[in-house]
């Protein structure tokens, strides 16, 4: 008989999909999803959003009652965690998504989301840590640690193929969400500068988000409008392609858990270019298999990127030594048929 399971969390999201469809395909199991249905666009929203979580926990009770599925997964522990603690659900695990997901830290919510979260903990019977930066604040509060697994769920290497790209110029991307936290605008300002310096390049902005009019507005303002492409989103299965014709991939967010856009990255054979910040440091190492750029430092980033592009020998080296190191440590397929042979394990165990 099939086991089922019930997913709290954005179902649309990448990540999401990643985990659902590799728990189905190396796990042989149903899901079932549920999810806030209220977007947070807008202050009235955020409002009925609180509301709608606040009547969540009866709703998800009904659905684990009707449906009885064997065990309830979230991601987030600060918020969809917290409902599968309350589920009434035997077996419980919870992702971490963030570096803490106690975000932001000056947040007038930040004790409540403290509290929420140290009770997901408790209540989970697996703790999903998709790197090690994650167990970091873990052990802080006191996370018994015997039931985290620190694994990234990985990505699927046949479709992030290496690159066969030998352009002569930087063809440079961005694939992160065009929100505040992840510094495009300091992106364009450094390729500006580069654009002073007369060295040609080309830069490609992939998603969408609540900057994408201001970005576009900033390239024009900084004369680079000719040479940033802006796609929009874009189906998943079109990031392959996109990331083939790069050769150097950036990101700069100021908080980072584990970034499946780097890993994809990396088996492009995009040279990584990130910000100085624990998450990226784990996978990392500056002028070794990539660099690390303090954030916002506009013209840092632009040496470094004119150093890397120059010194092709060393960035050849890296792009190789990436490519090992996702096969080795993020392969979808392997890791996910860890994943699901320890839920399958978890279940027989609390079904004894």
């Amino acid at each position: 008989m099939k086991r089922k399971i019930l997913f709290l969390g954005e179902s649309y999201r990448a990540d999401a999909i990643t985990w659902m469809n590799g728990l189905k395909e190396f796990g042989n199991f149903d899901i079932i999803t549920w999810e806030l249905q209220t977007p947070s666009n807008s202050k009235l929203n955020r409002f009925k959003r609180i509301l709608e979580y606040g009547f969540a926990p009866f709703a998800i009770r009904k659905i684990v009652h009707q449906q009885k599925p064997d065990m309830v997964i979230a991601e987030r522990t600060t918020s969809y965690g917290f409902l599968a603690a309350l589920s009434g659900s035997k077996t419980i695990a919870v992702a971490q998504q963030g570096r803490t997901d106690l975000w932001p830290e000056g947040s007038v919510l930040y004790p409540f989301k403290k509290f929420i979260q140290k009770y997901a903990f408790k209540k989970a019977h697996l703790i999903h840590a998709w790197g090690p930066v994650m167990t970091i604040s873990m052990k802080e509060i006191g996370v018994d640690m015997n039931k985290v697994l620190v694994l990234p769920k990985g990505i699927n290497l046949s479709l992030f193929a290496p690159s066969t790209s030998f352009s002569t110029k930087i063809e440079a991307i961005v694939t992160r969400s065009l929100q505040p936290e992840y510094r495009h605008d300091s992106i364009l300002k450094s390729f500006a500068i580069l654009h002073q310096k007369g060295i040609d390049f080309s830069l490609t902005i992939v998603g969408d988000g609540t900057r994408l009019n201001f970005l576009k507005e900033l390239a024009k303002d900084l004369k680079i409008e000719n040479k940033v492409i802006f796609t929009g989103r874009i189906p998943n299965t079109d990031l392959p392609a996109l990331l083939q014709q790069a050769n150097i991939y950036i990101s700069m967010p100021i908080t980072e858990g584990v970034s499946a856009s780097l890993f994809e990255a990396m088996a492009c054979n995009c040279y990584p270019i990130v910000s100085n910040i624990p998450g990226n440091q784990s996978w990392i190492t500056h002028r070794k298999n990539g660099q690390l750029i303090e954030i916002d430092n506009i013209e840092i980033l632009a040496e470094e990127l004119i150093w890397s592009f120059e010194n092709a020998e060393s960035r050849n080296n890296a792009i190789l030594e990436n490519r090992k190191f996702v096969e080795a440590n993020a392969n979808y397929k392997t890791n996910m048929k860890l994943i699901a042979d320890k839920y399958h394990t978890l279940l027989d165990s609390r079904n004894l």
